[in-house]
C-alpha cells in the first residue's frame, strides 16, 4: 500500500520540508507515504479565485492513482482519535489498496475533491496553515503505524 498525500503549495519553508521528511521516513515501505505537490497560483480577484481553486482541484483529482482510497482533510470530516486512526490504517494495509489524501491550499478544497472522497477527515476544529498539515498528516500515521507494531513511540 502507498499513500499518496496530495497537498496544495510549493517551495515550502524549510522547516515543513524537514519535518515532514523526517515522519514519512519513519513509515515502512508497506505503508510509504509519498508527498505530490499542486502548485499555487496567488489570486487576483474573486472570480480568478474561484476558478483557481477549480484548477487546483483538477490538477488534484489527476493526481490521485487509479483504484485509490480518496480521503479529503477537511475541517467539516470526522475527527479521529488516534486508537481509530490506526484501527482505519490496518484495515487500509489489509486492503492493500493505495491511500490519497487530499490536502487544500489556504482556500481549502475543491467542491469536486470534496465529491471525490470515499471520507473526510478533519484533524481539529482548529484551524492550521495548510503547509503544517503535511506534517501532522505525516506525524499521525506515523503514530498510528508505530502504535500497530507495539512500537514504543506511541506511549
Amino acid at each position: 500500500m502507498r499513500i499518496h498525500l496530495i497537498a496544495v503549495g510549493s517551495r515550502m519553508p524549510g522547516w515543513i520540508q524537514e519535518g515532514f521528511a523526517e515522519y514519512a521516513g519513519r513509515l515502512p515501505k508497506e505503508c510509504a507515504l509519498r508527498l505530490q505537490e499542486i502548485p499555487l497560483r496567488r489570486y487576483r480577484a474573486q472570480g480568478d479565485r474561484n476558478r483557481q481553486i477549480a484548477a487546483e482541484g483538477a490538477k488534484m483529482l489527476a493526481a490521485i492513482p487509479e483504484g485509490a482510497y480518496v480521503i479529503a482533510l477537511d475541517a467539516s470530516g470526522e475527527h479521529w482519535s488516534t486508537p481509530e486512526l490506526a484501527r482505519r490504517l490496518a484495515g487500509w494495509l489489509q486492503q492493500s489498496q493505495d491511500l490519497a489524501l487530499l490536502v487544500g491550499g489556504p482556500e481549502g478544497l475543491a467542491p469536486a475533491c470534496l465529491e471525490r472522497a470515499a471520507i473526510r477527515w478533519s484533524l481539529s476544529r482548529l484551524t492550521f496553515p495548510h503547509p503544517l498539515v503535511r506534517i501532522l498528516v505525516a506525524e499521525q500515521l506515523y503514530r498510528a503505524w508505530s502504535l500497530l507494531k507495539g512500537h514504543p513511540y506511541h506511549r
